[in-house]
């Protein structure tokens, strides 16, 4: 018995309006690092399904840059603290080291990757430099009268340093060890957001709020020229070299891509993100990165969204876009029909994974406005149907990958999701604290009081299962009147029930509660019959359950951060996957015999083997 980690689908980027978002691509050019949440995703960048997450900060996570030679990554948080650990094997830290009193906002490494500057918004000081091994202070990053914003390191001797700050000036450093030697104001009047030596160290680029772009010699420190005034219409938050150094790429709030010509001082391609016929906040980019050691001419940015666009010289579009979740995904529900899972996350967004290829894809339309509670696929329907904070009853269109028909309006906050099939027909119920209200085609047809108010519900076929804070269990028939007399009440759960799930052949029903105990109901013999109260192995809120495809296994997910596959045959035994996600479990789906599927806190959506489980 056995479950192992087959696939990390990553997160998205974190991005915060009007702030740069780092973007680092390894040497090779092969892989991808970002922040996200309190992890960093080093990904690939040819196929983003094969990825690698780092879970050892304790705050969230804002700058990740690898080391040169490829196999280090330094890594910032809000706390600044920086991680200098393992970026092929397991998650190995090779140093842990408090720089300032603040958030990380960019870290460089020197060109023997044994050196590091991180820089942030400190109270005594707004950056350091360190040894990557032993931390030990070779250099003090001084000069500026606000946070800094950006650093770059010059990878040839002598070693040079760039560092660019809210209070609009460029300091540069001479090392090792480093220190302060000019500072160039009066070249941008606000603030300074990007720096970058060339590849081969002769120049030295900034670019920020004020949608300029000044070089510099990459020695000396001295100011050549401004490139591109006017070309951007908003704040320009990162810049790029290609490998040449002759071509730089940079990413603006006005939602374009530029590529430059240094020697010509011209924009030789712009991509355009979003319509133009408006502003779409979501469409700001945000980052940019230009990986080294590929020939084909690949950018990689990220818009305020998270989504990574990929562009390619000579061409006018993306020729990819790799989406995800930014914050936690609080519901998931896998659609047979097209083997596809449909999440669905904190901030309203839902997201369509194909499972062959592990590639999310946008719903487009209007989603909800911010929690998503709930997601029930439908089966045979080709739809998907969810629920949220906005007091929303939301229809998705499969096929389309689009939310169809508008929204309805609950009867207040929804708690949970199912479909249930009355008389042939899918129909959608709702649980909220009046009670479930039942919907056909987006119109209500009928309303169910319950003793109390409910906190999930689950449905198959005509039978439905509500679970409630009495710590009670009611199961009734959808699509007739029921009378509280005519309702089954299951009565021995010890805690709140929290997720409720039948079992594809309607024998089994397994109720989760929140002190992290499921019960498992059986209905062979036409009354609902507890079979097993040994499946205790969570020491949280049980979140989400969900069946094998043969009704013998189960899995649970909690938060806990834990998730475990059951089996019916032997009760007391269990496989477990260890910290699963970082701050819990928001969702399970059991996907196809031996592969189970996660979501959680950590905005991931993790695919897992399971073997050998009778």
């Amino acid at each position: 018995m056995s479950i192992k980690s087959d696939a990390i689908w990553a997160a998205s980027p974190t991005t915060t309006r009007g702030s740069p978002t780092p973007l680092s691509s390894d040497s090779k050019g092969e892989r991808i690092a970002y922040a996200s949440n309190k992890s960093i995703f080093v990904r690939s960048i040819d196929d983003p399904s094969i990825c690698k997450q780092y879970t050892q900060h304790t705050a969230p996570t804002t700058v990740a840059r690898f080391s040169p030679s490829g196999f280090y990554v330094a890594s910032g948080d809000v706390t600044g603290s920086v991680r200098v650990w393992d970026a092929l094997g397991a998650e190995n830290t090779k140093g842990d080291y408090h720089i300032i009193a603040g958030r990380i906002n960019d870290i460089a490494w020197d060109g023997d990757s044994q050196r590091i500057i991180a820089v942030g918004d400190g109270k005594e000081r707004f950056g350091h430099c360190i040894t990557a091994d032993s931390g030990n202070s070779v250099g003090e990053i001084s000069g500026h009268s606000g946070q800094i914003n950006c650093v770059s390191i010059r990878q040839q001797r002598p070693l040079r340093a760039a560092t660019g700050s809210d209070d609009t000036s460029l300091c540069f450093f001479h090392g090792a060890p480093f220190k302060f030697n000019t500072s160039v104001r009066g070249k941008h009047d606000k603030f300074i957001y990007g720096t970058q030596f060339s590849p081969d160290g002769s120049q030295l680029v900034s670019v920020g709020s004020d949608r300029k772009i000044w070089l510099y010699d990459g020695k000396t420190g001295e100011a050549i020229r401004s490139i591109g005034d006017g070309e951007h219409k908003g704040s320009i938050f990162g810049v790029s070299w290609a490998k040449d150094g002759k071509k730089l790429v940079t990413c603006s709030g006005d939602q374009t891509v530029k590529v430059w010509d240094t020697e010509a001082g011209k924009c030789t391609q712009t991509w355009r993100m979003g319509g133009e016929d408006g502003v779409s906040i979501q469409d700001q980019q945000v980052g940019v990165t230009w990986p080294a050691g590929r020939d084909d001419g690949l950018i990689i940015s990220v818009d305020l969204e998270g989504n990574l666009n990929y562009f390619q010289e000579g061409k006018d579009k993306p020729i990819r876009v790799v989406a995800g979740h930014q914050k936690a995904v609080t519901a998931a529900s896998y659609l047979p029909d097209s083997k596809s899972l449909w999440t669905g996350s904190y901030d309203g967004r839902a997201r369509s994974w194909d499972l062959g290829s592990g590639v999310a894809h946008l719903v487009d339309g209007e989603m909800h406005s911010n929690y998503v509670s709930g997601i029930s696929a439908s089966p045979g329907e080709g739809r998907t149907y969810s629920i949220g904070w906005d007091d929303t009853l939301r229809t998705i269109d499969a096929s389309q990958r689009s939310f169809t028909g508008g929204s309805v309006k609950t009867d207040g906050q929804p708690k949970g999701v199912a479909v249930a099939n009355v008389a042939g027909k899918a129909h959608t119920l709702v649980a909220t604290a009046s009670g479930i209200s039942v919907y056909a085609d987006g119109v209500e047809v009928t309303k169910q009081k319950l003793p109390a108010p409910p906190t999930c519900i689950a449905a198959l076929g005509e039978m439905a299962a509500v679970g409630s804070d009495d710590k009670k269990v009611r199961l009734f028939k959808t699509g007739t009147a029921v009378s509280f007399d005519s309702m089954t009440e299951l009565t021995d759960a010890t805690s709140p029930v929290s997720c409720l799930a039948f079992s594809p052949d309607g024998s089994h029903l397994a109720v989760g509660l929140s002190n992290g105990k499921i019960f498992v109901y059986n209905n062979s013999s036409s009354s609902w019959v507890l079979e097993t109260n040994r499946w205790s192995a969570h020491t949280a809120r049980v979140t989400c359950l969900a069946w094998s495809p043969d009704s013998k296994k189960a899995v649970s997910g909690a938060l806990d951060t834990n998730v475990l596959v059951w089996s019916l045959a032997d009760p007391g035994k269990r496989v477990r996957a260890l910290n699963a996600h970082k701050e819990g479990v928001g969702g399970v789906v059991w996907a196809e015999e031996g592969k189970v599927i996660s979501c959680g806190a950590d905005a991931a959506v993790k695919v897992w083997k399971v073997d050998g489980v009778p």
